[in-house]
């Protein structure tokens, strides 16, 4: 008999939670209400800027972390000679005689972006192409 008394409370319970809501809401209690809401969406919005800001310092972490790689490395120390018939030319020699060649036509050396040069020992010339636009030739040897 004490199940069916339980149950009967229960029964009781939920006709009274059902005629409260069904009775229209008083003005202060709707505005608990929103409020309530409006709290619960301010929580959830709060939490979502939180769960993103701790993900924001991590992937920028992991930024530094590679840029600290890339910075290990130390550069090759490359020295280029071009050698044909027992004459020799260094490659610092032949990018200031371009160099000198682009003064000679005018023009200053900080305008010089990218350098293209074609070496070519057996007409013991260099061609060079500056800026991707402007062409020119100087004696190799």
């Amino acid at each position: 008999m004490a199940t069916k008394k339980a149950s009967t409370s229960t029964e009781t319970k939920k006709t009274a939670t059902v005629t409260k809501a069904a009775e229209p809401a008083k003005t202060p209690a709707a505005k608990t209400t929103t409020e309530k809401a409006a709290v619960k969406t301010e929580e959830k919005k709060t939490t979502v800027k939180a769960a993103e800001e701790k993900k924001a310092p991590a992937k920028a972490a992991a930024k530094k972390t590679t840029a600290k790689k890339t910075t290990a490395k130390k550069d090759i120390k490359v020295n280029a000679i071009v050698e044909y018939y027992g004459q020799q030319m260094d490659e610092k020699t032949i990018v200031a005689n371009v160099k000198k060649a682009w003064t000679k036509s005018g023009r200053k050396v900080g305008e010089i972006k990218t350098m293209d040069l074609y070496i070519k020992p057996e007409e013991s010339a260099v061609y060079y192409v500056i800026n991707g636009v402007d062409t020119g030739a100087v004696a190799l040897f």
